[in-house]
């Protein structure tokens, strides 16, 4: 599911008027602005070119490793795909009876017009009616506001990927252009998740290993991020991943572990078993009620399963470009760095408009100051 990337991409290009709505929400619940700052990006790209562990390892999915050349698959629901894709065929099902049926009433009032009969046919036309009607109003409602939550599962490509080119030391990010589209980033620069207990998130459980672009490093005005491979246990997992990927970059594939290259055929365990992805550890220390109720709930996990499996078939195998897939073998260009000037015009005027919201402050941030508090000598006199 694409539904993380979509919302990141989205708020990249928000408008006034939803950001305003955006700031009564944060007033009405008390939430504070997250104001970042150049030193604390400096100390995060720091950690993230030291090593974070000695057992380095990635949990895949991996599409393609040789000497200069490491992909994996990217995402951050990637696992919780499926109840979008059942909603959707389902809807998609409805629509296709109904016009069916409008189509086999309409069928049955030419053929009673045909034979000249004195036949009454006013329930034909009027079901007819009825059946377009519909169908027509409750397509035109699903194509204007629901097909665009189709597209986070179905009739889009079938993986976010992110491949690391150890040659022209770049990161290309494959995405739909809903989500931000195909994008060339510098290796030197990045942040992880994985590198420091500083930038680890939730302890690693339940999410898969962040890498992160600030706008110092973009060039184009705002963050880019990518969810790397599968949801974690621990942070644990998230440094093993991090270091295979850093050692790969920094030093050559020489003394990693080989991983199983998966295929980008849509094999039916392949939306199975991401359904359990960064569970291990809840099932590990649940109670045994806990475990039975989680036994009792398998069928709905199947039920999922089926509808990832589906949105796999209903897509396609994603496609790097000509100059990617070239990059780094001899004498094929470099490709260029993601600059603003490569956006359409309108999301080059929005992402002009939104950058101070991205932009970091110069500096260290400063310390809070110690709340004092009153001694008794101090309290008022009753």
């Amino acid at each position: 599911m694409n539904f993380a990337e979509w919302g990141f991409w989205q708020a990249m290009l928000e408008t006034d008027e939803d950001r305003k709505s955006d700031k009564e929400i944060e007033k009405k619940y008390g939430l504070k602005e997250i104001v970042a700052y150049e030193y604390e990006d400096d100390e995060s790209q720091k950690e993230a070119q030291q090593r974070a562990s000695e057992t380095p390892r990635t949990r895949g999915p991996v599409y393609a490793l040789d000497e200069n050349i490491l992909e994996i698959r990217c995402g951050m629901l990637e696992a919780k795909r499926g109840l979008v894709s059942i909603f959707s065929i389902t809807a998609i099902t409805m629509l296709s009876l109904g016009f069916l049926g409008a189509a086999v009433e309409a069928k049955s009032l030419v053929l009673l017009l045909l034979r000249g009969q004195s036949e009454p046919y006013g329930h034909h036309l009027y079901l007819a009616v009825l059946f377009t009607s519909l169908a027509s109003l409750i397509s035109w409602f699903y194509f204007k506001y629901g097909f665009r939550f189709t597209r986070l599962e179905m009739l889009t490509s079938r993986h976010l990927l992110i491949r690391f080119n150890r040659k022209t030391q770049q990161v290309y990010l494959h995405r739909p252009s809903y989500c931000g589209g195909i994008v060339t980033l510098p290796w030197k620069g990045v942040t992880s998740s994985g590198s420091s207990e500083n930038t680890a998130i939730a302890d690693g459980i339940g999410v898969p290993l962040l890498l992160y672009w600030s706008p110092r490093v973009t060039g184009t005005l705002h963050p880019e991020g990518a969810w790397v491979g599968k949801a974690g246990n621990n942070q644990t997992e998230l440094r093993d991943e991090w270091e295979f990927i850093r050692r790969f970059m920094d030093e050559g594939p020489q003394g990693l572990p080989r991983p199983r290259i998966t295929s980008h055929f849509p094999w039916p365990w392949q939306a199975f078993t991401p359904q359990f992805e960064g569970l291990t550890h809840y099932f590990r220390r649940a109670s045994r009620t806990t475990k039975v109720g989680l036994l009792l709930i398998c069928p709905a996990f199947l039920i999922i399963g089926l509808g990832h499996w589906l949105s796999l078939l209903l897509c396609w195998k994603p496609r790097w470009p000509k100059l990617i897939r070239q990059a780094g073998l001899p004498g094929k260009p470099i490709p260029p760095l993601t600059t603003l000037a490569d956006r359409p015009p309108h999301i080059q005027e929005r992402l002009r408009a939104n950058a101070h919201l991205w932009a970091m402050r110069p500096g260290k941030r400063p310390e809070k100051k110690p709340r004092r508090r009153r001694g008794k000598s101090e309290a008022e006199p009753s």
